[in-house]
């Protein structure tokens, strides 16, 4: 489909090469489906491992055989493309294949049988499916950063929906009140210190969201002179939600899933932070004379047009442009030329994160070129200040 404007009587024209890619991410939550399918072929107990394999294997080398795709729409069909209604019904028909895809596999956890599985599931098969519904869940936490984001409520709500599988709809508040404010900040709990393992990062950034989370609620109820034990706060009513479909589940398939379920939310946040940990990793907004911190711009986000982890992402990867432009649907992002750029997609990143001393290998001097040499400028691990001083001989 080709999107056409007029300005000052010259035809524009655009064609979106990635409209009909941008299926494969509403149909990630058939993922745990596709093992039941590889098991009743292979009656392989790996079989229902596919989940992890399949983000952390297949998308880091879908990046890497098809490369990048750095085209942006132009500034005049901005406003087409973001009306052009296809790509909300794709965020949109994640949310039910999501909440299906659980149940069933909800279902095979509690002990049913289907087709090529007629007996119980293993503990170590289930553990693999737990997996599996966790990287479906992160995928999801994703799609409701890009719905939670939007002015119509209907599709805040579906932000709320998709994050109850986690257990995480705080994060719904903290991350469009509190990170957007505090990106790319020693303060933000959300955003990667340079010399900070992902290992680090993890028990921070989720006590710190949290923390940020309710009181960030605690302030709005404040203002409003009201107790913030209130059915209408929104971190409250967001557990709600999970408190209601996790009981729903175990009602109805026992309360063994029970291990599995919180298994799969940690998987789901894992995936989830592991992607805010190198988004900003090492990137610190400078402070002005007033004492506040300089406006968000490119040169705040790490960036990537790796077009396998994009389209499984709706271009979380053109991370500047979302930061500049909160509110601007996916499809509508654009790539800034002074943004820095991650050697590979965030998938392929997360597996380097994995081991520190290669992520720093591979990420630490981008973080010193990208400030020329001034690490007094990076957001540096505060243990980690003289140890680079002395490795990089630079400013710390």
């Amino acid at each position: 489909m080709t999107i056409e404007a007029t300005v000052d009587g010259t035809a524009i024209q655009w064609r979106d090469r990635k409209r009909y890619l941008w299926i494969i991410g509403a149909i990630v939550p058939l993922v745990p489906v596709a093992m039941w399918g590889l098991y009743s072929l292979t009656d392989s107990t790996l079989a229902w491992y596919f989940g992890p394999f399949f983000v952390f294997v297949i998308i880091p080398i879908v990046d890497l055989v098809v490369g990048r795709d750095s085209e942006n729409p132009p500034e005049e069909i901005l406003e087409q493309l973001e009306d052009d209604r296809y790509y909300r019904w794709i965020t949109y028909a994640f949310i039910p294949l999501q909440v299906t895809g659980l149940i069933w596999g909800a279902y095979l956890l509690g002990g049913g049988t289907l087709p090529g599985i007629e007996d119980p599931m293993t503990v170590a098969q289930k553990i693999g499916l737990a997996l599996g519904l966790g990287m479906v869940a992160g995928i999801g936490i994703n799609t409701a950063h890009e719905l939670g984001h939007k002015k119509e409520e209907y599709e805040r709500w579906f932000a709320r929906a998709a994050l109850a599988q986690t257990f995480y709809g705080h994060f719904f508040i903290e991350h469009n009140r509190g990170h957007h404010v505090r990106v790319a900040t020693p303060e933000d709990p959300a955003s990667g210190r340079l010399g900070e393992t992902v290992w680090e990062f993890m028990p921070r950034t989720v006590t710190g969201s949290l923390k940020s989370a309710w009181e960030l609620e605690k302030k709005r109820f404040a203002r409003l002179k009201t107790s913030h034990w209130s059915v209408k706060n929104d971190v409250l009513n967001a557990w709600a939600f999970s408190i209601v479909l996790w009981g729903g589940l175990m009602i109805a398939f026992g309360w063994q899933i029970f291990p599995y379920l919180v298994l799969q939310a940690i998987a789901g946040i894992w995936l989830l932070e592991s992607v805010n940990y190198l988004e900003h990793y090492g990137m610190k907004r400078q402070k002005l004379e007033s004492g506040r911190y300089e406006r968000v711009n490119p040169s705040h986000s790490w960036n990537s047009n790796n077009i396998g982890t994009n389209v499984l992402l709706y271009h979380l990867q053109r991370h500047s442009d979302h930061h500049a432009n909160p509110t601007r649907r996916y499809q509508a992002l654009r790539d800034f030329k002074q943004a820095p750029v991650l050697p590979t997609g965030y998938a392929g990143m997360i597996v380097l994160s994995w081991v520190p001393q290669i992520w720093r290998g591979v990420m630490d001097r981008k973080v010193v070129d990208h400030y020329d040499g001034d690490l007094s400028r990076a957001n540096v691990h505060p243990r980690m200040a003289k140890r680079y001083a002395r490795k990089y001989g630079v400013a710390a």
